[in-house]
């Protein structure tokens, strides 16, 4: 089955975005500037990669492949840094958490011979694990902020009463990780009866058979529900010592 996407097709698709900026206008919502920059942006982006994509399946170079990969895992750990606030370490801890999530996931993939070490395999799925252990890291900083600001005088008992900073955090710490984890676990709990998922609905479109449709979605969702429990976890842990100076006494951030 050929789709039948065009530039006439696309012209007509930005009829959608005036739908949009007409209810923020008229709600006073003021995201109309947003929305025209995210929407030139995505434009301009897509069709950019879209391109180096094409240069790169051709290649079929495991270096630039690698470093396709590490472009990738550091964009999302600088946007994932944005939600940090002032933790210390933003960056690098973000970093650390994607790039394990990544790779311990991608390695398995390979490793199980579910996928190929092939650009045209491995930078998809990298881009899919990158950007939802981004979307978990960045939900368990807000929470890890929140909560440390919530329960300040809890934390700081438990403290006086002896505990280490992990012992006075780990509840928070638990309920962060929760809180990350959460919208990979309710889109899986939903998938097939609310939602058909990304990449099934793509090899749908394409003329796959549905059933293996299904089969690809499943690895899909097993792999995110693995990248954004390492990344929340692994981001959790090494965070919460931003609340805390080499005395182990809780500060304000």
């Amino acid at each position: 089955m050929n789709l039948a996407v065009n530039g006439l097709s696309l012209t007509f698709a930005v009829t959608l975005v005036f739908v949009a900026l007409v209810i923020s206008f008229h709600e006073k919502i003021g995201l109309e500037k947003d929305m025209i920059i995210s929407v030139f942006r995505a434009i301009i982006q897509l069709f950019i990669v879209g391109y180096l994509l094409k240069f790169i399946f051709h290649i079929n170079d495991v270096w630039l492949t690698l470093l396709m990969m590490l472009i990738i895992i550091f964009n999302a750990a600088a946007n994932a840094k944005k939600r940090a606030g002032k933790l210390r370490s933003g960056f690098p801890i973000s970093f650390i958490a994607i790039l394990t999530s990544t790779g311990v996931t991608l390695g398995l993939l390979v490793l199980s011979g579910a996928i190929k070490f092939i650009p045209s395999q491995i930078i998809p799925i990298t881009g899919m694990i990158a950007s939802n252990s981004m979307v978990a890291i960045g939900l368990s900083y807000r929470s890890l902020l929140a909560q440390f600001k919530d329960e300040r005088q809890p934390v700081l008992e438990r403290l006086a009463l002896g505990a280490t900073a992990k012992q006075a955090s780990i509840a928070i710490i638990r309920e962060s990780i929760r809180t990350g984890m959460s919208p990979t676990i309710d889109s899986a709990k939903t998938m097939g009866l609310v939602s058909l998922p990304g990449m099934m609905s793509g090899l749908i479109f394409a003329g796959i058979d549905p059933v293996k449709a299904i089969m690809y979605q499943i690895l899909v969702t097993f792999m995110l529900l693995s990248a954004t429990s390492l990344g929340s976890v692994i981001a959790c842990y090494l965070a919460y010592r931003s609340f805390y100076n080499e005395r182990e006494q809780l500060i304000d951030l």
